[in-house]
């Protein structure tokens, strides 16, 4: 796994190794990682990444948010409770040299509390395929105040998806097994 583009472009990120059976650590592969960013800032959905503010529920390795970054978002907070995957991100967050502009947050993604600065313009949500998490962790977001309106939702799954009443859907795409799905609030 490496940072594809930006300024941390080819830096290699800490391998996930066997990872955690119990964590569903699945990273988003480079290719996939591409794709996706090529997609965001092909000009479709204006230009999404620079000076964001974003937000990575079940950040896992934190390669989607890292790569925000490296791109040009002004600030990720990542959102995940499961111990390897805050090592490995703490990790990649060491490598990027990128801790003045992280927030790391150790927590269920579905039990965020009320928000208290200010809302994110990009969201990725990359939860546990199949277990309907996404949808928990997006209506709670969406309650707490986290979600700007405006703001795109990038969600990873390899499930059907129910897509909240507040978000409108844009596109989706297929790589393999997993679907990414851009909704707008």
């Amino acid at each position: 796994m490496r940072i594809v583009a930006g300024r941390f472009k080819g830096r290699a990120l800490a391998a996930v190794g066997k990872g955690d059976p119990g964590a569903h650590l699945r990273p988003t592969t480079d290719r996939t990682r591409e794709s996706l960013f090529n997609m965001l800032g092909g000009g479709r959905f204006g230009d999404p990444i620079e000076d964001a503010r974003v937000l990575d529920l079940f950040a896992g390795t934190g390669a989607l948010g890292l790569e925000a970054l490296s791109r040009g978002a002004a600030h990720v907070t990542f959102v995940d409770d499961g111990r390897k995957s805050n090592a490995l991100l703490k990790e990649n967050i060491r490598i990027c040299e990128a801790r003045a502009e992280v927030q790391v947050i150790r927590r269920d993604a579905r039990k965020l509390p009320e928000n208290s600065g200010a809302p994110y313009d990009l969201i990725f949500l990359d939860p546990p395929y199949g277990k309907g998490l996404g949808e928990q962790a997006l209506e709670t977001a969406l309650a707490g105040g986290w979600i700007a309106d405006g703001a795109l939702i990038v969600w990873e799954e390899s499930a059907a998806i129910t897509v909240p009443d507040a978000l409108t859907y844009l596109d989706d795409r297929r790589y393999g097994d997993t679907t990414i799905t851009i909704l707008e609030l």
